[in-house]
Formats: structure tokens, C-alpha cells, sequence
């Protein structure tokens, strides 16, 4: 409901401007600040006709009423042009009204096309796509309060509470039962008044709601106030008046100002006026400091940053200092209303400037090093898309605020913290285990990223796989991989509370399926996969494992045996020779139409002449010991002595040692038909 007084002192003054038609029954109510009639009058008259003007005056009647559908029908023919007047511009004002009632409507994507114009217009930025998620991180976020209404609401507007000792003292419209009431014409209820109510532990009335005394209350608004520590001094947000009488501006309207009452002997002494206020700018809303040494505040004086600024006055005894702004940090081009100051000094606020769910939202702005931080909106439940202000602790976690989520009127509500609304980071702890045994897993690969998947962490862990993180309360994802593991991940919320971990259970891998000799044969030979089809015989023997192996050397094959020794200067086969012999008369059983050439090699000691005689009969002991001993048809092996002519290691002057002798004296055995 205050915030309507707030209203009216832009609505008056757009009322000055002069109308291209003669004034008409609807003009006169708009003029008065009766809105709802001014929008009835207003329908009949677009019914008929429509003018630019009709379609502004009854988009603010209704925006004025909390009438938001409707408020938006017109504002987004407004916006279309959809009038019979050729200008089609219209004040940057209606596009952040439509931003506002689509908000509340719950089409906040929409309306944040019409924020980003209205920025634009304004020479600042916004950007849509961050918004959203924003307002959805407000939405969704962990409640950090309990709320519920209080007992002592009425069917009209009731805000503005505040609990001093065992008594709750709010602002309403409520009927005050006075004989001939006044009522205002904005709302048709009766003017604001300071009402008082005692309540017990949970802020249930336990006796009546009364108003204040006539001193305090009189025929005007008494909105906003305050107390001082010791309850002995209170501070008012009041229709500006004199000597009794009401005092108007320059467009003739009756502002509203800060005054003071000192209670006396248990009485409260008449009002007087704030030595800081100037006629023609509305002072309102009055907050204390913990200490009392400064008075906050919210007014439209010239000079700010938007329509309603937060200030505070210093405040020594009787003396007040000049106002002094809050700063861009706090304010915004639009409204910021009803400050508090916690007992540790931060500051709550309501906006409709910065980003929020709907129309007013409650704000905190933490005091850091004496400087107030960016404000944090508090989300919900204390947020909701229509107005919500009026933050009032009474102690460290309880308190009250005010809403017209009802949509209806100003209704009072109870709240109760229970998280951290500041932002801090916690401790968390995070490990790798094993799914089966629960054991850590060494040398892990590990990524944490936060909800933009940007890497907070990024290691690989050694054996005990755990590390620690500071981070924000939030969501997250922790991800890891391991040779021997399935990869895997887990969604971390992180909440509002140190020491806090999470494990991650990795399954491990079944074990690889066994390796096809042959393959391992076709990879270490470099065979081509072609030579199967092309010569499956040919591929046969090079991938046939049992038995000697057959290589290919230059195009050529040839069984891959172990040496056969011959001792010096002796051909006869040596009993280690036999063995390989018998391995491979066997293979050649297998293989009846393989034929075979073997060539016998001896060292360069002696002559070559004789070389060349005991190669040959080397050739031929080895071609006859398959023959009569492995039983293979002598018809299906060749043999021939090199001597001395091919050997592996060059032996000139006879330098070689025994065992490179020893390797040279040797038989190969070519595959010569197969």
C-alpha cells in the first residue's frame, strides 16, 4: 500500500501534461488518483475511440490497481501503436511497466524482451539468455526462509510490521470505524494508519488490534516508521502537512515526509518534521541503524539514480546530517523502497530495478569492510512474481515482510531463516571407489564442473583418491575416468553446510576377451588380411603356431628353427639338434606337399675346398636324419652345401670368436613347394 503514495507522485506529475482532446469524465478521475473509475471510464471511452493518451492513462490506472492482465492488454497496444494518433513512440516507461505485469503474469521471458529495450533506451545492457537462468536460479534455489501469514491480517492493505518487545505495530487501511470516514480515492479504503497488537511467542494476537493515538495517527497517510532502541523515539513516513493543514507541490501534490514523536512520560509528543525535507520530493520508509546514528531512507529527490533512491542522514540527538546516496550499487533507474539495517549491518532492501521474480523483490546487500556488496535477491519464498517488501528482523533468524501475492491487497507474513543467504563457499570433500571392494582407486583422472561446465578441478588423483573443494552452495557434476574402470559421474549438490562429501563409485571393467594367436601372428609378421583369400594356403602356414614357424624372408619362405649345431669339423647330428629335427619332421607330416631345400653353411676355418665338402655332407646328414628318423619321403627334400661362401658374421683373418663361428656354421630349410 505505500507503495502506492510512492506511485503517485510520477502519476500525478504525468497528469500535467496537457491532453490533445478535452478533458473527459475518465481524465477527472485519473487526475484525482482514482483509478478504478478512471479505468471504467476509460473502457467506454476505447469502446468509441482510441487515443494515444486514453491507452496510457488506463494502462496505469490498471497497472495501479495490481489489475496486471488487463494492464497488459493495453500496454501492448500501446506498444503495437495500435491507436489512431500517427505518432507511434511512446515513453520508455511502458516498456519496463510491460516487463513488470508479464513478469508477474508468469511470462517472464516475454517481458525481459521488453527490459532489454527498455535498457537500451537507457544506454545499458542485458542479456536475455543470463536473465533467464538467473530468475530461474531464484526460483529454484534452496529456501533460506519458512514463511506464513500472520493472524492479524485484515481485507485490506496491512504491511510495514515490525515486533517491539511483546507487541507487533504494522500499517493498514484497514476500516478504523471513525464516524464520517475519509477514504482515499486510489484505493477506496481508509487513509493509512500505525496499528499495534500483542502477540505471543509465535506471533499469534493475543489481545485487539488498535490503532495508535491520535497524535501519532491523523486524518492523512501514516505509513512506514520506526523505533528507536530504547522504543522512546519513532520515526514516520507521513502525508507532508502543517500547522494541520496538507502542503502541495508545484504540481500539486501532497508528498509524503519523514517526522519524529518523542514518547514523554509514556506519551508520544505531536510530530514534528525532519529538518531534511525539501517540498516537492517524497521522504519515506525511515530505518535506524543498530547504533541509531544513522537514518535510512528512500526518496525521489533530484540528484539520484532513478525514480526512488535509498539515502541515509547521520542522526546525532536532534541533529540530522544531509542526505546521502547509497550509491549505483544499491540503486537502480528505477525504485528502490523500504531499507532495513540488521543487527550486523547489512542492508535489506526492495526493488523493482534490479533483476527479480516479478514486481518488488526483496534484496540484501552484505556490509563488507564498511561497504555494502552487491545485492542478493532472496529468492523464494520470500520473493514471488508480484510485490514483496518491507523486510523487518526482530531478532537474528525472525522477522516479517509484506506481499500482495493474493492479489488483492497488502498482506503481513511471518518468516523464519533457516539458510545462509549470503553467499559462502564450503568445504567438500570428494572421492573415487571402488563400486565392489569400496577401496580408493588410484590414479584417476577427475574433472569437477559447476553449472556453466566450467572446470573448478581438474587432476589425476594419486592412490588416495580423494580430493578437497571450496565451493558455493549450488550444483555440480564430478566426473572420472580410469583404464580399468567404466567412466563415470556424479550430480553434487553442494548445500549450505561445511564438511560436506561425495563419493563416486566406479565399476570396474570385465577383463579383455582373449587375443586370437593368429592375430598377434598376422600384426608381428606384417602379413597382408588379403592373403587369405588370395592365398589361404600361403596364409596357413605363416599363421600356423604350431610347431616351427614359418617366416618369410625376400619374398621367400622358410621354417624358423632354433640352430643346428654341428661340432667342429663333424656333420653328424648333435643330440640338442635332434629335438628341433623331430619338431619339424612333425610339422611336415602335416604338411605332406610342403618340399623343402636345406642349405648347410660351415665357418671360414679351413680350407674351402674342404668347407664346401663338409657343408655338403652336413646338408646331407640333416636331409637323411628326417628321412630315416621323422620318416619324411627323401623325394620331398633337396639339400646343398654353401661352405664357407654365405656366412651371417664376416670372419676376415679368422678374427670371429667361438660363438660367432658357432652361428655361422648352420642349416636353413626353404619351402620350395608347398
Amino acid at each position: 500500500m505505500m507503495k502506492k503514495i510512492a506511485f503517485i507522485v510520477i502519476a500525478l506529475f504525468a497528469i500535467q501534461i496537457s491532453f490533445a482532446q478535452k478533458k473527459t469524465i475518465a481524465d477527472r478521475f485519473f487526475e484525482k488518483g482514482d483509478y478504478k473509475n478512471a479505468a471504467k471510464y476509460y473502457e467506454e471511452e476505447l469502446g468509441k475511440e482510441r487515443h494515444k493518451k486514453a491507452l496510457e492513462n488506463i494502462a496505469i490506472s490498471y497497472y495501479n490497481i495490481f489489475e496486471y492482465r488487463l494492464a497488459s492488454r493495453y500496454l501492448n497496444q500501446l506498444v503495437s501503436g495500435r491507436y489512431g494518433e500517427k505518432d507511434k513512440t511512446y515513453d520508455n516507461q511502458y516498456n519496463f511497466k510491460l516487463y513488470q505485469v508479464l513478469s508477474a503474469l508468469g511470462d517472464y521471458e516475454a517481458g525481459l524482451d521488453y527490459f532489454k529495450l527498455y535498457k537500451e533506451n537507457i544506454s545499458e545492457a542485458l542479456n536475455k539468455l543470463e536473465s533467464i537462468e538467473i530468475i530461474e536460479e531464484f526460483k529454484l534455489k534452496n529456501p533460506d526462509y519458512k514463511i506464513s501469514k500472520v493472524q492479524f491480517n485484515s481485507n485490506a492493505s496491512d504491511f510495514g510490521a515490525l515486533r517491539y518487545k511483546d507487541s507487533v505495530y504494522f500499517t493498514s487501511d484497514r476500516d478504523n470505524k471513525q464516524f464520517l470516514r475519509k477514504t482515499y480515492k486510489w484505493t477506496h479504503q481508509s487513509f493509512l494508519d500505525i496499528y499495534v497488537t500483542k502477540v505471543n511467542d509465535k506471533n499469534d494476537t493475543i489481545g485487539h488490534v488498535s490503532p495508535l493515538t491520535k497524535t501519532i495517527n491523523s486524518k492523512l497517510h501514516e505509513g512506514n516508521f520506526c523505533f528507536s532502541n530504547d522504543g522512546n523515539t519513532l520515526y514516520v513516513s507521513r502525508s507532508n502537512y502543517t500547522n494541520g493543514k496538507k502542503e502541495f507541490d508545484e504540481n500539486s501534490s501532497n508528498n509524503i515526509h519523514l517526522y519524529r514523536s518523542e514518547k514523554i512520560n509514556g506519551k508520544w509528543s505531536d510530530m514534528e518534521k525532519l529538518p531534511f525535507n525539501k517540498n516537492g520530493f517524497s521522504y519515506q520508509h525511515p530505518a535506524l541503524s543498530p547504533d541509531g546514528k544513522k537514518l535510512y531512507f528512500s526518496s525521489d529527490m533530484e540528484g539520484g539514480y532513478g525514480s526512488f533512491d535509498l539515502y541515509y542522514v547521520t542522526v546525532n540527538d536532534i541533529e540530522y546530517g544531509n542526505p546521502v546516496n547509497l550509491g549505483k550499487n544499491i540503486n537502480t533507474s528505477n525504485r528502490e523502497h523500504f531499507p532495513f539495517i540488521s543487527q550486523d549491518g547489512h542492508l535489506f532492501f526492495a526493488s523493482n530495478g534490479h533483476l527479480g521474480l516479478g514486481m518488488l523483490d526483496n534484496f540484501v546487500s552484505e556490509l563488507v569492510d564498511g561497504v555494502f556488496a552487491n545485492p542478493i535477491n532472496l529468492g523464494a519464498p520470500i520473493n514471488s512474481q508480484y510485490d514483496d517488501f518491507n523486510v523487518n528482523y526482530y531478532n537474528t533468524t525472525e522477522g516479517f515482510f509484506s506481499s500482495n501475492r493474493n492479489k488483492k491487497s497488502d498482506d503481513i507474513f511471518k518468516f523464519s531463516q533457516t539458510g545462509e543467504i549470503f553467499i559462502r563457499e564450503y568445504i567438500n570433500a570428494f572421492e573415487v571407489r571402488d563400486a565392489e571392494t569400496k577401496l580408493f582407486i588410484p590414479n584417476t583422472k577427475v574433472v569437477l564442473l559447476d553449472k556453466k561446465e566450467n572446470k573448478i578441478y581438474n587432476n589425476t588423483l594419486d592412490s588416495i583418491a580423494a580430493f578437497n573443494a571450496n565451493l558455493i552452495a549450488g550444483n555440480y557434476e564430478l566426473k572420472a575416468s580410469n583404464e580399468a574402470y567404466y567412466k563415470g559421474e556424479l550430480q553434487v549438490k553442494v548445500l549450505e553446510a561445511q564438511d560436506q562429501t561425495h563419493i563416486l563409485y566406479l565399476r570396474k571393467l570385465p577383463p579383455p576377451p582373449p587375443i586370437d594367436p593368429i592375430d598377434i601372428i598376422i600384426e608381428e609378421k606384417n602379413i597382408d588380411k588379403k592373403l587369405k583369400e588370395e592365398d589361404p594356403k600361403r596364409f596357413e602356414l605363416l599363421t600356423d603356431t604350431e610347431g616351427p614357424p614359418v617366416v618369410e624372408k625376400d619374398g621367400k619362405l622358410f621354417f624358423q628353427l632354433e640352430p643346428i649345431y654341428f661340432d667342429f669339423d663333424m656333420w653328424n647330428i648333435r643330440a640338442d639338434s635332434k629335438k628341433i629335427l623331430d619338431a619339424l619332421a612333425a610339422k611336415l607330416e602335416r604338411y605332406p606337399n610342403i618340399y623343402l631345400k636345406i642349405s648347410s653353411h660351415t665357418d671360414s676355418r679351413g680350407t674351402v675346398r674342404y668347407n664346401q665338402i663338409l657343408s655338403e655332407r652336413r646338408a646331407e646328414s640333416t636331409r637323411n636324419y628326417l628321412a630315416l628318423e621323422g620318416f619324411i619321403n627323401a623325394r620331398r627334400m633337396k639339400f646343398e652345401g654353401f661352405g664357407e661362401l654365405s656366412p651371417i658374421i664376416p670372419c676376415p683373418m679368422l678374427d670371429c670368436t667361438d660363438e660367432e663361428h658357432q652361428l655361422n656354421r648352420r642349416s636353413e630349410f626353404e619351402i620350395v613347394e608347398y
